[in-house]
């Protein structure tokens, strides 16, 4: 069991870091698309400009008696060559000089979000490449991880009976704890702290309490958390036909309009640091060095979404959880 849960903590690493990638993905579609109209919008204009000096060079080439501007008109081999040496010639009008600046704006303007698009697609095919990557660990880990479990089902079915009756337990209390009238906080003063914790408060190894956090305004996400009991744990999952554990904290925290983002390790630069003695329905706990999260839900327990084959359910804070804990984030 020991290796099962060594096991299920890499791979939530890895399924987080499958979630951070879509992510981006998603932000890079949207860069992409954007790209393109703006792309589109800057060859209409060159068109328009290109269209403009034409109609300018055979007036020029008509009317204009200057040796030097035929010479460009004649000798120019590309429309670069012939915007700069019209420039170049004195007897271009002014506004021989505003459809031309208008013409190197626009072929600049194209150049510059073709450039773009390029970048974004070299961006958004490295980030294919890695959530494939992503996604080849988590399959090979998860079936390394049911070998393992076959190898003890028997063991596995006492462990799970008496997993039903401590979650029965468990959500009992939760229950009776969000059912009964919460106390009036008491004005917390911050502790003193060393100059290092003060620096930086979310760091899971800085001695000594952390300062006081503003009190929690989130305690009812517990309730619609609960709401969520048994369903089951599905990798990259953020909806009620299955959730992993940052797509679960992010849905019920989108119920109270919070946005987050769908991955731990980003969810744990949202809001407050809070002492872990401090804690109050509604907190955010991690684990596992950000590859797991939780909602505390009071009395040393929190609800969370845990790993493949699991349903989301309520675990206490201790064992595995309390040596991996990392800390608390209050939104």
């Amino acid at each position: 069991m020991g290796q099962i849960q060594s096991l299920d903590g890499s791979l939530e690493h890895a399924i987080e870091a499958y979630n951070l990638a879509n992510d981006k993905l998603d932000a890079i579609r949207g860069d992409l698309k954007q790209n393109r109209v703006d792309l589109t919008i800057a060859e209409r204009n060159l068109k328009h400009g290109q269209k403009a000096l034409a109609a300018r060079v055979v007036a020029i080439y008509t009317a204009d008696e200057s040796d030097s501007t035929l010479d460009v008109l004649v000798g120019s081999n590309s429309l670069e060559e012939l915007i700069d040496g019209l420039e170049a010639v004195s007897s271009v009008s002014k506004q021989d000089t505003q459809v031309l600046a208008n013409v190197k704006t626009f072929r600049s303007q194209v150049k510059q979000h073709r450039a773009e698009l390029k970048r974004a697609k070299a961006r958004q095919a490295q980030l294919v490449s890695e959530r494939a990557a992503h996604k080849a660990s988590i399959e090979s880990q998860l079936a390394e991880r049911r070998s393992l479990l076959s190898s003890i089902k028997n063991d596995i079915a006492q462990i799970q009976a008496a997993e039903r009756r401590r979650q029965a337990e468990l959500e009992r209390q939760a229950r009776a704890r969000a059912a009964a009238p919460q106390p009036l906080m008491p004005t917390l003063t911050p502790s003193a702290a060393p100059a290092e914790a003060a620096s930086d408060p979310s760091a899971p190894t800085a001695p000594g309490p952390l300062p006081a956090a503003p009190p929690s305004r989130y305690g009812g996400v517990v309730g619609i958390a609960m709401g969520y009991l048994g369903v089951p744990y599905v990798y990259g999952g953020a909806s009620p036909s299955g959730f992993d554990c940052s797509g679960f904290i992010m849905y019920v925290f989108a119920q109270v309009g919070v946005s987050l983002p769908h991955n731990a390790a980003a969810q744990y630069g949202y809001g407050t640091p809070v002492d872990r003695s401090q804690l109050q329905p509604g907190d955010l706990v991690f684990f596992n060095g950000l590859g797991h999260a939780g909602i505390y839900v009071g009395g040393g327990s929190f609800i969370h979404s845990p790993h493949t084959g699991d349903v989301v359910k309520i675990s206490s804070m201790t064992g595995w959880y309390a040596s991996t804990y990392v800390g608390a984030r209050r939104l």
